[in-house]
């Protein structure tokens, strides 16, 4: 008697019972950080050993009309868009029309004299002794970057560039006018052609407050024991522009995990620590930051590479543990939602070898 197709039927109901049970888990777990921390919805994405294996919506995307949040929901992202712009930048270094040891000056017309020894790379690793934001920036006025940047000509350094590392937005709407310099497109047109449409990113693309955008989330925030709209800026800045989905993203993350888009050299580059002018590293690379598994308790033995965003009402979380194999993405509609535990509970479940590390972190969960 052959007893095959029952032995198979066995295996494979025992795996589908495993997986059935890991993903109500990880849907309990997520609900319950989303009650704790009061947030309307949560998207989240895993990415295991290359491959896709959960992509999940949680609570309400948009209150006032009970709309559901889905996967396919769309976020604000935040500076999570900081590493598409790096890329962008990545892309026109290999393709020959930029080097990263050059001046911004080559691309941006009269910039100070103050300027002359900022570089395409301290831009990228935030080391230009640049202000945070420029003081021309107005969330509700729409104008072109160059007009934005102008205004912060006049303003001393912080610090002499390769110094200290001291995060600049500012840095990133330089980035992103060399990149319209360089291409001779806007930024983000180059980087729908060169990133978002080659792979299938269909829901990315600049926050914009006037166009109609299906399944798009709005914003939240808790404030006096309840939930309330928050402000929804209509100006676009490059260092946290873009609206996407978890869905969008892990099709990023397969991506990353290959030289289909970017080369090996310029991966390394992107998530090799800056090396300041006296020789000390600062954990920050082109647009990631480098860092140790649970969120920057270390340095341990479970490396890091990731990026938080935070707009008005939008916090997101992408989190990459390389030598484990495991991704995990996490996109919010709660101001300054506070996700780590969340997304860290979300790890240890597909990595339990990551458990003790977690607990350290977080000894009552």
């Amino acid at each position: 008697m052959n007893h095959k197709p029952v032995l198979l039927l066995s295996v494979t109901l025992i795996v589908a019972a495993a997986i059935t049970a890991r993903a109500d888990e990880i849907d309990d777990w997520v609900k319950t950080q989303m009650q704790i921390r009061h947030v309307p919805a949560v998207s989240i994405a895993v990415v295991k050993d290359g491959v896709l294996v959960k992509a999940e919506g949680y609570g309400f995307a948009d209150l006032e009309h009970n709309t559901p949040a889905r996967a396919e929901t769309v976020y604000k992202i935040g500076s999570l868009s900081k590493q598409f712009i790096a890329a962008g930048v990545m892309l026109l270094v290999q393709d020959g029309r930029l080097a990263l040891g050059e001046r911004v000056g080559r691309y941006i017309a009269g910039t100070p004299s103050t300027w002359q020894e900022i570089t395409i790379r301290h831009l990228l690793t935030h080391t230009s002794g640049l202000i945070r934001e420029a003081p021309g920036f107005d969330p509700y006025k729409i104008q072109p970057e160059i007009d934005v940047i102008r205004t912060s000509f006049p303003l001393p350094l912080n610090s002499k560039p390769g110094d200290k590392y001291e995060y600049s937005n500012l840095g990133y709407y330089l980035l992103a006018e060399v990149i319209h310099t360089v291409s001779g497109k806007p930024w983000a047109n180059f980087l729908s052609e060169r990133v978002f449409a080659p792979l299938g990113m269909t829901a990315t693309r600049p926050t914009s407050v006037a166009d109609i955008i299906p399944n798009r989330a709005a914003g939240y925030a808790w404030s006096s024991d309840r939930l309330q709209n928050t402000e929804n800026w209509p100006a676009v800045r490059p260092s946290g522009a873009f609206l996407s989905t978890v869905l969008d993203i892990a099709k990023w993350e397969a991506v990353l995990q290959t030289d289909r888009l970017l080369s090996a050299s310029s991966k390394n580059e992107m998530w090799t620590p800056v090396k300041l002018n006296d020789g000390r590293e600062y954990r920050y690379g082109f647009g990631w930051e480098l860092d140790w598994f649970p969120n920057g308790i270390g340095p341990t033995e479970v490396p890091m590479i990731r990026h938080e965003g935070t707009m008005p009402g939008f916090r997101s979380v992408y989190w990459r543990l390389p030598n484990h194999g495991i991704t995990v993405i996490v996109l919010s509609n709660l101001n300054d939602a506070a996700l780590d535990n969340l997304t860290a509970g979300i790890t240890v479940r597909y990595v339990p070898d990551l458990r003790p590390a977690y607990l350290r972190r977080w000894p009552a969960n």
